[in-house]
């Protein structure tokens, strides 16, 4: 038998010591703000890791998110025999929901790995909250009201943030991050 110490090939994932929070990010120009949601996880003792969609990817920073986390983002599916780089989730929060996840992830579709984790979850009970960010145009289009119907009829904790005017840079309305925590532990304040 050898003293020397056995090589593997990933590091483990280590274990949270504090409930776990998936944060799927996608693709809008507040994405870049996420790290107020992580720091609000954080501050009511959630470990966090980020799932952001494939074009989500490209609106925020991705080394600042990984350092805040401790984990790498996930984007992409992991090949078979590797190891998974984050925890199993306890909850998850979608912040910022565009129109075409909300509607796809309503559908059943799972052609994303951020898709496939909220199609599985559902399944799994895993308890989902999702904060909608998009605008009045595509709000008033019939499949985003059916959407919200049938996550709502899922269980999903649908946010409050009223649609954007289009064209308006996102409107004046602040996106209210916390908002995702809120719902997903009414009652729980940070520190608990």
């Amino acid at each position: 038998m050898s003293d020397q110490p056995v090589h593997h090939p990933h590091p483990p994932v280590r274990q949270p010591k504090n409930p776990f929070l998936y944060v799927v990010v996608c693709a809008s120009g507040i994405a870049g703000e996420v790290g107020k949601l992580i720091t609000a996880a954080q501050e009511a003792n959630w470990d966090v890791g980020v799932v952001a969609t494939p074009q989500g990817l490209g609106f925020i920073d991705a080394e600042a998110v990984e350092a805040q986390t401790g984990y790498p983002i996930r984007s992409a599916w992991r090949a078979p025999g590797d190891p998974r780089p984050l925890p199993p989730a306890d909850a998850i929060a979608v912040a910022p929901a565009t129109f075409n996840t909300i509607n796809k992830w309503a559908a059943g579709i799972s052609d994303t790995l951020a898709l496939g984790i909220l199609c599985e979850a559902y399944g799994f009970g895993i308890p989902t909250a999702v904060l909608p960010y998009l605008n009045a145009a595509q709000a008033a289009h019939p499949a985003y009201c059916q959407s919200l119907d049938r996550l709502r009829g899922m269980g999903i904790l649908i946010g409050s943030h009223e649609p954007h005017q289009p064209k308006a840079e996102g409107g004046a309305a602040p996106f209210r991050w916390e908002e995702a925590l809120e719902l997903l532990t009414p009652g729980r304040s940070a520190g608990e």
